[in-house]
């Protein structure tokens, strides 16, 4: 029997909202991570280009964008010796994360492992396909009944990277107890602190990490974040190609088939690294501004070397400083919203304008 999945989280922030909108000075929405800034010219030229898309699209990808992936891992992610069969587009990263324990036949006296700070929507596809969730960054922890664990590196929300140490004791345990393990990476491409900032963020599939042995080994990312793509849906995986021959088959037969013209886009995107560093650059800025306001104010910032976000506590219940944070105008995550460890902290998105960052700042600090 399925279980019954919870209300969705964020529908407790509603009251928040609008205290919120009701600052003087509008509300500066820092809660959840959607991009603002416009999508590159480069981008959307491409997409212009493909509307004629008279026939059906390629469940697997187009020649072009399958080797346009293969060549981004290899320039941007160090990953060397993928095939056509090694990668496979989606329509964004979040479908793939809450269907693949299904596509892969999980289901009851099965345990998905995620991180103990994380995207709910790891535990979300779990339940989804009748299968047990379990919260723990311990490979020891991970038990036999293990079949699927989740990464993420850099993390939503705590930021945190995972080196190549650390991604290899999680192979090595995914391989003892034989069950797939994925790495979410769709913030790889913002590292900040310490070593980050100038070294590349190692992926899962880095050889490094797993030599030339790419079984049960997969890797998301996402465009929406280095691309200003969250409204395309594009994104995609790569690794095993026994795994991949498997969603494949799966994705044909329900029809999950990426349109033509954001392939076409997603390819032009993949092929264009200027873009990412522009935009690299203005979260950066943002960070700059918003960092040091959340310390004057009080909070104690974690992690946070990577990514999005920036993971601050108060020392207070996140609800108590949810709250505070609505009557200043500012409408941030709560840490429960990403496991039951994190019951005093708040995440922070860096995805609002430059305006509405030094807004932030300013609030803070009154």
């Amino acid at each position: 029997m399925l279980k019954p999945l919870p209300d969705y989280p964020w529908d407790q922030m509603v009251p928040f909202a609008a205290r919120a909108r009701a600052h003087e000075g509008g509300i500066v929405d820092l809660s959840i991570g959607s991009p603002v800034d416009a999508t590159p010219d480069v981008i959307r030229q491409a997409l212009a280009g493909a509307t004629d898309a008279h026939s059906y699209p390629q469940t697997a990808g187009t020649p072009e964008l399958q080797r346009a992936i293969i060549a981004w891992y290899e320039r941007r992610r160090g990953v060397t010796g993928l095939a056509e069969k090694n990668v496979l587009p989606t329509i964004g990263s979040k479908e793939l994360v809450a269907l693949l324990p299904f596509m892969l036949g999980l289901g009851e006296g099965d345990t998905v492992v995620h991180p103990r700070a994380a995207y709910p929507t790891y535990a979300i596809g779990a339940a989804m396909a009748g299968a047990s969730a379990l919260a723990s960054d311990d490979p020891a922890e991970w038990p036999a009944t293990t079949k699927l664990i989740w990464l993420n590196s850099p993390g939503n929300p705590d930021g945190r990277v995972l080196g190549v140490p650390e991604l290899t004791a999680a192979v090595a345990r995914a391989r003892e107890i034989d069950a797939v393990i994925v790495s979410d990476e769709c913030y790889a491409e913002l590292g900040w602190d310490a070593a980050w900032a100038t070294e590349r963020i190692p992926s899962i599939l880095d050889p490094r990490v797993i030599g030339d042995n790419r079984h049960n080994v997969l890797a998301i990312y996402s465009l929406s974040k280095q691309s200003n793509m969250a409204g395309y849906r594009g994104a995609f995986v790569a690794g095993c190609g026994g795994v991949l021959a498997r969603l494949l088959t799966v994705r044909k037969h329900a029809g999950l088939m990426l349109p033509a013209p954001l392939q076409a886009a997603m390819a032009a995107a993949l092929a264009d690294d200027a873009h990412v560093a522009v935009q690299r650059e203005r979260y950066r800025a943002r960070r700059a501004v918003l960092l040091p306001a959340l310390r004057d104010a009080g909070f104690r910032i974690d992690h946070s070397e990577a990514g999005l976000y920036l993971w601050a506590t108060e020392g207070v219940d996140a609800w108590e400083s949810i709250g505070r944070l609505a009557d200043l105008g500012i409408l941030a995550g709560p840490g429960p919203f990403y496991g039951d460890f994190y019951p005093r902290h708040v995440r922070f998105s860096l995805t609002a304008t430059d305006e509405r960052i030094a807004a932030a700042a300013d609030r803070l600090r009154s």
